[in-house]
């Protein structure tokens, strides 16, 4: 299938993956990994570690259509480091990679 943007292109970082090209607004993240030792060295159980509310942005949509049909572009853009909600987005499974679906706009900011 080959798709046409009118003026929008979206870009994936991970190539190795299989390509999900999300709509509208919606953004594509990789959470990043909890990290399971502490900095003395302390191992911590599954149960301690929690999920990572930040994240990449792995692949962005086209954007929204205003209501003179002009496109209203993602604030996020690939390779964004961003601060995600607690809950929310849909978890998706490409290969061995666990990426999370959010609007744009629950994306709560982004991280330099």
């Amino acid at each position: 299938m080959n798709f046409k943007w009118r003026s929008a292109r979206v870009k994936i970082v991970y190539s190795s993956l299989r390509k999900l090209i999300p709509f509208g607004t919606r953004v594509l993240v990789k959470r990043f990994e909890a990290v399971a030792k502490t900095a003395s060295g302390i191992y911590l159980p599954d149960a301690e570690s929690k999920q990572q509310n930040e994240g990449q942005v792995v692949a962005v949509g086209p954007g929204a259509r205003s209501s003179d049909g002009s496109l209203i572009p993602a604030q996020s853009a690939v390779g964004d480091k961003v601060l995600l909600p607690e809950y929310g987005g849909s978890s998706v499974k490409l290969g061995d990679e666990e990426l999370y679906l959010f609007r744009d706009e629950d994306i709560l900011g982004k991280l330099e």
